[in-house]
């Protein structure tokens, strides 16, 4: 980030920015405090943003705590992510009636998204899902009507969560591409603020409506070393070696049945985790059952008759789902699609009841390997 690339925006300017991309058609989207968690909501304003929220995390654990300031974006990654957005939980794919005979084909249109707080492992993890969903001959058509023309207002992180590692998975703390504007926010003796900066033409039209300033050389020092300041605080990473070799090398290791004795076997990872795709579809009618839908929702390899095929399901234990989950994920991904399946969010730790650790079961992986090829 250079000081002539960026300006400041006031926190209290972001109102405006809320009402900008509102009356540019927008649907704008945003974190709010719900449920006892930061979700994505639609914003009517930005009073809606979660000002003076931060959380703890630790596997198996979040909750949210009040802050000494007005921060509204210093919390780490929530139960959500750009896919839940981008990739919908659930989306119908036709509906018939028998009494009228109409048929409907295709979801219904969405709204053209605008999503202010994106985490630069969500926007990492975007970059995987356009890999997966519209990068190959056949892209999928629920993702890319959303994809396209979304807008993406990502916000650095400045104070990880203790289950982030997306140092060590290229995912972060700062916003490197595919977002329209990139804010790093600052508190402190001189002001609630943010340095910003564009990342696409249409993040520059946007910017320009807004009341901004010059940054400067010391606000924009000050950004780059609050983001800097998150790499150093983030205490868990990945082993320092080859993931899909480690993962291939393990794969009769004895630790799969040890973490098998803990998972669950439930899917929480899969549903948090911003780059699992994996969907099956059902079918529904009404209690007249003139009335049917089809629908695509998310789906886990984690259930059992996720591998059924015809005769029985091949995976069958929890041993070999947990095996195949994390296997593809840190391993066969980049054999399919050129890249990692984890950006280091560390959702899936935090969101597991069983508190299971991807980064301490890798570690462990990469232990028992070394101790295989130690000499006798």
């Amino acid at each position: 980030m250079m000081p002539e690339d960026a300006v400041l925006l006031d926190a209290e300017a972001l109102p405006r920015l809320v009402s900008e991309l509102r009356e540019r058609g927008y649907t704008v989207v945003g974190p709010t405090v719900r449920d006892g968690a930061i979700m994505l909501s639609e914003l009517e304003s930005a009073a809606d943003l979660p000002y003076g929220w931060g959380v703890e995390t630790e596997a198996g654990r979040y909750r949210l705590r009040r802050r000494d300031d007005t921060a509204a974006f210093a919390h780490s990654a929530g139960p959500q992510s750009l896919k839940d957005i981008l990739h919908p939980p659930r989306a119908r794919l036709w509906s018939a009636d028998l009494t009228t005979g109409d048929v409907a084909t295709g979801p219904d249109e969405a709204p053209r998204y605008a999503v202010i707080g994106a985490r630069p492992c969500d926007l990492a993890a975007v970059g995987v899902l356009d890999r997966v969903l519209s990068g190959g001959a056949h892209p999928e058509p629920i993702y890319t009507a959303r994809r396209d023309g979304v807008f993406l207002v990502a916000v650095e992180c400045t104070e990880p969560g203790a289950t982030c590692f997306c140092t060590s998975m290229g995912g972060g703390p700062d916003a490197r591409d595919g977002f329209d504007l990139a804010m790093t926010e600052l508190t402190g003796e001189r002001g609630h603020r943010f340095v910003v900066r564009a990342g696409s033409p249409a993040g520059a039209e946007v910017l320009a409506a807004l009341p901004t300033r010059p940054a400067g050389e010391e606000a924009v020092t000050e950004a780059r070393e609050a983001v800097a300041g998150a790499a150093r605080a983030m205490t868990r990473s990945m082993p320092d070696e080859s993931l899909p070799g480690l993962l291939a090398a393990a794969r009769e290791a004895p630790h799969w049945t040890e973490v098998a004795s803990r998972c669950l076997t439930c899917g929480n990872c899969t549903m948090v985790c911003p780059t699992c795709f994996c969907t099956t579809t059902e079918d529904v009618t009404d209690l007249t059952g003139e009335h049917a839908e089809r629908w695509r929702r998310w789906d886990s390899c984690f259930d059992l008759d996720f591998s059924y095929l015809h005769g029985g399901s091949v995976r069958v234990s929890g041993e070999s789902r947990y095996r195949q989950w994390m296997s593809h994920k840190l391993g066969t991904w980049h054999d399919q699609f050129g890249s990692s399946g984890c950006v280091g969010c560390g959702r899936c730790i935090a969101w597991c009841p069983a508190g299971i650790d991807i980064t301490e079961e890798a570690a462990a992986l990469s232990a028992w390997r070394r101790s295989e090829e130690e000499p006798c």
